[in-house]
C-alpha cells in the first residue's frame, strides 16, 4: 500500500527563479518522512495553486518548469 496523500511544506525556490535538474524546489511531509522535491529539468519554476501546510492527493500539480 502506497501515500495517498501528501503536505506541501514549502517553496525551497521562488516563483520566476532559474533551476537546474536535481535542484530541490520545495518539500513535502508523509506521515513517515519530509522530504525535498528535486527539479526534474532546467528553466524557469512556476508555481501552481497550492498552500504551505495543506494535504494534498499524491500527484497534485504543484508547480511546473517553463523550459526554453
Amino acid at each position: 500500500m502506497g501515500t495517498e496523500e501528501a503536505t506541501f511544506v514549502d517553496w525551497i525556490v521562488g516563483d520566476g527563479d532559474p533551476v537546474s535538474v536535481g535542484d530541490p524546489i520545495y518539500s513535502v511531509e508523509t506521515e513517515k518522512v519530509e522530504t525535498e522535491v528535486e527539479a526534474a529539468a532546467s528553466g524557469v519554476l512556476r508555481h501552481g495553486d497550492v498552500e504551505a501546510d495543506e494535504t494534498y492527493p499524491v500527484g497534485t500539480e504543484v508547480g511546473w518548469i517553463e523550459t526554453s
